[in-house]
């Protein structure tokens, strides 16, 4: 990578340790037209990121002489963030043959697309952004390997004897070279006392700790007999792989001899200090994310909204409901700014928006869990769009009132997720996300705390942003993040699937903090979930679809 890519990436965040998985992206072309009578198209895709509103160059595949169905060899590896939009654009140029920058060249499309809308459908296909019926084909695959863990069983055989009225006491140590040549302490077993055929317990350990999910990464394997003044005598060591020890995968066992150096310098007729045996080796897959999202796990986002009084009457510019022709309010920020996200993870882009603490017509009684349409029979809104201007025309029909109850949202939601809890054979798995909108603090409270702990046995995750200036400082406590919420009858929450935010603290902000604060702990809660219920992601679906990207 050139240094004005690597400039670019890293301000992208491309090479930031803190993300949550890399993907890689392969590119593909059908069917380029011929521009040239005389010969073919010498095309190059150039990968693009959205960065402050301007696209920054990341990186670029080769260029493929003469072809009109291009496969590229070049692979885009990026660092994926469920919390973001990731925004990409692929440009295809072709190349001319004496010069290999763009400003010759001949621009021959362009798609634009979320690095989630190509994670969420595997593989995609779309007609480049000029006529000509060029079609690019973008596919997206995990690095898997670093999440998994190792289960390890060693013993050993006729060690050497350190002790005078015993037998060695011996333990194993494994350290992992670094790319540095330091070397990493990776795992120590216990010793096994006065034994010089031990048998050391099985032990886990994660790939990535193991040798930074490289295979041929050199382990160093020391034997120690174990003294209690910390004085341990060496008893020798070897140097081993993952690749080698995968050997014992089948049940085989895997053996080394253990050297030590000087004895096998002073000594004629040295052979070993002992036989070192691996018994077992079993990779214990680690799902993510990503496992289930590309296995076909869908986000379903629902959106609660406050209609409460105490939101000012929505015909009063000072209102948190007032609809500024210009400047968006809180409201519709904090739909936007989460709903942006999760919409790149639902198929049908379809979207239940319930209202809570309104006087809804024709009786204007209160309804704490009404469809913001208007339809009970179908509460959802075609897209985030389409939400926005569901919310926008309830607002002059409602009488706004209260109190501010959201026990019954959590219900009505955790029941659609309960009917998923009991289609373990679903075709297509649903977790859903509730996205609660509020001005204030709720004034159900022993009720939502016992909503929450029944949710939490459920695939659902729960976000309250906090709009406006109240004191939301009881909403803390639903957030499981300080300690164990727990129902008035003492049922303790089986996992943490509230995220509270109040909006104030993003007012300055950009729309993305809000997403990336709010967002973050939900990968960990879909992975928790399913994790919990022994769910295997499904197969990745080899699909492709022709149906538009969002926009």
């Amino acid at each position: 990578m050139s240094d004005i890519y690597e400039a670019a990436a890293n301000s992208l965040g491309l090479f930031s340790s803190s993300c949550l998985t890399k993907i890689e992206l392969r590119l593909t072309c059908k069917n380029l037209s011929d521009r040239d009578a005389l010969s073919k198209p010498d095309p190059c895709f150039i990968l693009k990121m959205k960065s402050h509103g301007q696209w920054m160059e990341v990186d670029r595949t080769e260029v493929i002489r003469s072809s009109v169905n291009p496969t590229y060899s070049k692979v885009f590896t990026l660092d994926f963030y469920f919390e973001e939009v990731q925004r990409l654009r692929f440009e295809l140029y072709d190349i001319n043959s004496s010069y290999n920058g763009t400003k010759e060249a001949d621009f021959l499309g362009s798609v634009e697309c979320t690095l989630g809308q190509i994670i969420s459908q595997r593989k995609l296909s779309k007609a480049l952004l000029k006529p000509g019926g060029n079609v690019g084909k973008i596919s997206a695959e995990e690095l898997t390997g670093n999440d998994d863990y190792i289960e390890l069983s060693f013993s050993a055989r006729k060690l050497d004897d350190k002790d005078f009225f015993t037998k060695s006491d011996p333990f194993l140590e494994i350290y992992r070279l670094n790319e540095d040549a330091t070397l990493q302490l990776v795992y120590r077993t216990e010793t096994v006392m006065n034994n010089l055929n031990p048998v050391w317990k099985t032990f886990k350990v994660s790939l990535n700790s193991l040798c930074s999910g490289d295979h041929e990464r050199k382990l160093q394997c020391t034997v120690w007999d174990w003294d209690s003044n910390g004085k341990h005598d060496y008893i020798g060591e070897f140097e081993a792989t993952f690749t080698e020890m995968r050997g014992a995968i089948d049940g085989r066992q895997v053996q080394w001899p253990c050297i030590n150096s000087k004895y096998k310098t002073k000594k004629k007729n040295y052979k070993n200090s002992g036989i070192i045996i691996l018994n077992q080796c079993k990779i214990i897959k680690m799902h993510s994310f990503l496992d289930y999202i590309m296995g076909g796990c869908q986000i379903q986002f629902t959106v609660a909204i406050d209609f409460t009084a105490s939101n000012g009457d929505p015909r009063n510019s000072c209102s948190l409901h007032y609809i500024h022709p210009f400047q968006p309010n809180e409201y519709l920020k904090a739909l936007v700014a989460v709903g942006e996200i999760c919409q790149d993870y639902d198929s049908d882009k379809m979207f239940p928006a319930f209202g809570f603490g309104a006087q809804i017509p024709p009786e204007f009684k209160v309804s704490h869990d009404f469809a913001v349409n208007f339809n009970e029979e179908n509460p959802e809104c075609a897209g985030i769009q389409g939400v926005v201007e569901a919310y926008q025309a309830c607002l002059p029909k409602l009488q706004l009132y209260g109190p501010t109850n959201i026990a019954p949202i959590i219900q009505k939601v955790a029941g659609s997720a309960s009917q998923e809890l009991h289609t373990k054979e679903a075709m297509v798995r649903q977790y859903f996300i509730l996205l609660i909108l509020t001005d204030g603090v709720i004034t159900d409270m022993s009720e939502t705390r016992e909503a929450i702990v029944q949710a939490s046995h459920l695939p659902m995750s729960i976000i309250i942003v906090g709009v406006g200036n109240a004191d939301f400082e009881d909403m803390q406590m639903l957030d499981g993040d300080d300690g164990i919420l727990r129902s008035l009858r003492g049922e303790p929450v089986l996992r943490d699937i509230v995220q509270f935010v109040p909006f104030r603290n993003f007012k300055h902000a950009s729309p993305a903090a809000l997403a990336k604060s709010v967002l973050a702990e939900v990968p960990n809660q879909v992975v928790e979930y399913y994790n919990s219920k022994g769910i295997k992601p499904k197969v990745p679906r080899e699909f492709q679809s022709s149906r538009p990207f969002g926009p």
